[in-house]
């Protein structure tokens, strides 16, 4: 038996049946799913990082973006928001295509 005890996508259990294993697992509340969240997004970013090929790390930011959509949800907000309000701080402040890298302010 392995255990893994961490949060995996809606599907897994399924998965798992389909592979003739038997996935135990149980229902978060509604702090623990938040907590869950949070390492997820932590776990999806340092995938994201030690990813090598640009195929892998597509797929690893795919995984960020579904964990904060979920992260949203629980917060009572939409995907659509998070892009709305990236997309005021862009306009307001920049983004991050100029590679500019603030070494000091004198």
């Amino acid at each position: 038996m392995r255990s893994y005890k961490k949060l995996v996508r809606d599907l897994i259990p399924d998965i798992i049946k389909g592979n003739g294993e038997e996935p135990v697992t149980r229902i978060l509340d509604d702090a623990e799913y938040k907590l869950e969240l949070e390492k997820k997004l932590v776990e999806e970013c340092n995938e994201v990082l030690s990813a090598d090929m640009s195929e892998e790390r597509l797929e690893e930011l795919a995984d960020v973006v579904e964990v904060i959509r979920a992260l949203a949800s629980v917060e009572g907000k939409t995907f659509e928001d998070v892009l709305d309000i990236a997309k005021k701080k862009r306009d307001k402040r920049g983004a991050f295509g100029q590679k500019i890298f603030l070494e000091e302010v004198k």
